[in-house]
């Protein structure tokens, strides 16, 4: 591989797989701890968090976007194909998040500081989906950097020596 593109190839590494570790974590762990505590300790704590996490996440997403389709620029071949695959993947990560969970944000702003009403369980579950959705793009992403870094081409795989006969 040519130095440059292996530089990119490492920041592109870098970059979908830690969109795709803070996505899971949030899966794992902050989703569950959501579910176990009072729904005010809910609402205040993703009301605060969400005030670093927005343009903390949206920044690493773009930095996905931007390794990877640079990866895809000056990439050749297989890598160029996975590559492209994985930008489109972490644009897509980055549209659910700014047309999924982004908007959601303004009810739990507004639960947090009044009444909550009774149908708020349905726009948490439709919170959960985005955010399950937005993490399985940006894994895959992650996941086809790292087989253009690791699975060989094809053409690079050598042949098997055929056996002679005794």
């Amino acid at each position: 591989m040519r130095t440059p593109v292996r530089y990119i190839h490492g920041a592109a590494l870098l970059a979908t797989g830690l969109l795709a570790g803070a996505f899971g974590y949030g899966a794992a762990n902050v989703i569950p701890t959501f579910g176990a505590v009072p729904l005010d300790v809910r609402l205040t704590f993703h009301t605060t968090m969400m005030k670093v996490n927005e343009p903390v996440m949206q920044s690493a997403m773009a930095l996905a976007i931007a390794t990877t389709f640079g990866l895809a620029i000056a990439g050749r071949h297989r890598t160029r194909r996975l590559a492209l695959g994985a930008g489109a993947l972490a644009l897509g990560s980055l549209l659910i998040t700014l047309f999924g969970n982004v908007p959601l944000h303004a009810y739990f702003r507004a639960w947090a500081a009044g009444p909550v009403p009774d149908g708020h369980a349905a726009i948490f579950q439709r919170w959960e989906l985005f955010h399950t959705l937005r993490t399985l793009t940006a894994l895959a992403a992650f996941v086809l950097i790292v087989t253009a870094a690791v699975v060989p081409a094809p053409s690079t795989i050598e042949a098997p020596t055929p056996s002679r006969g005794p």
